[in-house]
């Protein structure tokens, strides 16, 4: 049976699908953790730095990796002990505006993320004590954290605090969308600007992959071949909870392979074919997960559309930590 042709947006209905994917002009800060520069450069010392790891070797950026946007390119994490995680490693960027966080939304904001896999004894291993003791020793920390913390000490707080700072300005750059949708037709070609008509209608992939940052944090299952729980493990009782994990946002999506919570999916075409009709039915399966009438062309377009949402990001590098003693 062939499928309806599709009713092609009105300029006024394009131009309204535009509008909702326009970027903010400010990056959000709370107001129980400000930005400050001198907060900014500690932070970023932080993320880098491998005394955050119990045997030294292993820093944020290990996990967090520019270069694989801000993720690390395997299936699923690893640890400081060489052990493999059960969960791909997110990205960081645009977390700034995120609800919840990590794959199953057990951290409320980014300070208390970024103690969680500090401590995890699975995942980089170092205690609290020991972390803070370390740091103390340390003039050239001593020194940063007076500045960007005045009168207070160097404590978990005032870590993931710094931590957190620099994780919000982890922001992905002007990417060819981006540029389209503010009015340059030459910005995408043909078949992308046919896949992000596809992604707002038939697609069904703005349903949960909506806003700027192209996800809405809502938590899904979205039919995975997994026996992990996801947020049904963290909320437990909710039947629609079980098999659910947050909506990725999609920005710079094309370089983070392998996708989906445990790294299943090498490509984005295969990503594509599962929510065409590759999930598992079961009754916690989200209500925006259903079969869905695309053709070849409508998948190819999607993918030609997906690849314009990377920005060419300018290089972040890990800062000179020459002006402490490392930790041996």
């Amino acid at each position: 049976m062939a499928c309806a042709a599709r009713a092609e947006p009105t300029q006024a209905e394009l131009q309204a699908m535009k509008a909702s994917y326009e970027r903010p002009k400010v990056v959000p800060f709370p107001k129980n953790n400000p930005f400050s520069p001198a907060k900014l450069a500690l932070g970023q010392q932080l993320f880098y730095d491998t005394r955050l790891s119990g045997n030294g070797a292993m820093s944020c950026a290990s996990c967090h990796n520019q270069p694989h946007a801000w993720g690390d390119g395997l299936p699923t994490g690893v640890g400081s002990k060489g052990n493999r995680l059960g969960r791909r490693s997110p990205t960081i960027l645009n977390l700034a505006w995120a609800e919840l966080l990590f794959w199953d939304g057990r951290a409320d904001t980014l300070e208390d993320q970024a103690l969680g896999p500090i401590q995890n004894p699975d995942e980089m291993n170092q205690t609290l004590p020991a972390l803070v003791a370390d740091l103390n020793k340390t003039p050239a920390y001593k020194k940063a954290f007076a500045a960007a913390f005045p009168g207070e000490a160097i404590a978990p707080d005032t870590i993931a605090k710094a931590i957190a700072t620099f994780e919000r300005t982890v922001v992905s750059g002007t990417a060819p969308f981006d540029r389209w949708i503010e009015g340059d037709e030459s910005a995408i070609d043909a078949s992308a600007k046919r896949g992000f008509v596809v992604f707002n209608t038939t697609g069904h992939c703005a349903a949960c992959h909506s806003s700027w940052r192209f996800t809405d944090d809502s938590f899904q299952d979205i039919g995975m071949r997994s026996s992990d729980k996801g947020r049904g493990a963290v909320i437990e009782g909710v039947a629609q909870l079980s098999f659910a994990f947050k909506t990725p946002g999609l920005r710079n999506v094309a370089e983070r392979a392998p996708y989906m919570h445990d790294g299943s999916i090498a490509t984005l075409d295969d990503v594509v074919a599962h929510y065409v009709d590759g999930f598992v039915r079961r009754p916690s399966l989200s209500p925006e997960i259903h079969i869905l009438p695309l053709t070849e062309r409508d998948r190819a377009d999607l993918v030609a559309f997906l690849k314009t949402l990377s920005s060419p990001d300018s290089k972040a590098s890990g800062p000179n930590l020459s002006t402490g003693d490392k930790k041996s």
